[in-house]
């Protein structure tokens, strides 16, 4: 029987040898390469999107370069379609994916996250003039400009809301500042990015859920000093006055509370 044992060790350090290698799956590895992979839309303003001239901008992207120097590296970002964009971890496109990936207890089943960078909010959107809504209660009976498949559609609809079908959160706005429908539910985050861009636009936050949604930096299982690294460079950015700086340029406010 010694005989086999010998051979079945053999056999599995051969596997072990052959087993394709996971370039960046670690922090020494990374730093070796000298590029922190990171994965991200590209098409999804104001985290990860292209300026008129083509660049890569955005909230997320200039979070992952700070985090990345951090890490002594540069960030190399690798751009793919939301739906295939978490599995990319799996397939080792990239180290971590940065792109508002809210924390899930079912996501965290499979993968890591950093500590929040980010909190948003269900916020209820109403006309500046608007005195009548003030809750989420007053809704009831109200037309609520909504994505029907959105979990604000939900939210809307438990409150008592007549939904009105919408593309998304412009065409939402556009329907509560024409007085096609009385409010709408929606991020925060993406209010305060309209916000900034058109200060005057005639709506305002009525109220916003009591319970926050999380996102962070998300990676794979078992790669403990990566995860120590990028908390650590969070924290950093946050203590440096880099974070504050890069949230107020796209939102006008500290977002990770």
């Amino acid at each position: 029987m010694k005989w086999l044992n010998t051979l079945l060790v053999a056999g599995a350090l051969q596997l072990l040898a052959l087993a394709p290698g996971h370039a960046g799956s670690n922090l020494d590895e990374i730093k070796s390469s000298g590029a922190f992979r990171i994965g991200t839309e590209g098409t999804y303003a104001p985290f990860t999107y292209h300026d008129a001239s083509g660049k890569l901008v955005g909230f997320d992207v200039e979070i992952g370069e700070a985090v990345a120097k951090r890490l002594g590296v540069k960030a190399q970002f690798l751009e793919g379609r939301w739906d295939g964009l978490i599995a990319g971890l799996d397939a080792n496109r990239y180290d971590a994916v940065i792109n508002e990936v809210g924390i899930t207890e079912e996501r965290k089943k499979k993968y890591d996250f950093s500590e929040p960078y980010i909190a948003s909010k269900a916020a209820l959107i109403v006309r500046g003039d608007n005195e009548n809504i003030k809750g989420f209660a007053d809704l009831k009976d109200k037309k609520s400009a909504q994505s029907l498949t959105s979990n604000f559609a939900k939210l809307a609809e438990a409150s008592g809301a007549q939904l009105v079908g919408t593309d998304g959160f412009d065409q939402s706005i556009q329907l509560v500042l024409n007085g096609r429908a009385d409010a709408t539910i929606n991020d925060s985050l993406s209010f305060l990015d309209f916000k900034k861009h058109k200060p005057d636009a005639n709506v305002k936050i009525a109220a916003t859920e009591d319970k926050a949604d999380y996102s962070g930096i998300i990676i794979r299982k078992g790669e403990p000093e990566l995860l120590a690294a990028i908390n650590s460079a969070l924290n950093e950015i946050k203590a440096d006055g880099t974070y504050q700086k890069i949230a107020d340029k796209y939102f006008g406010q500290d977002v990770s509370k």
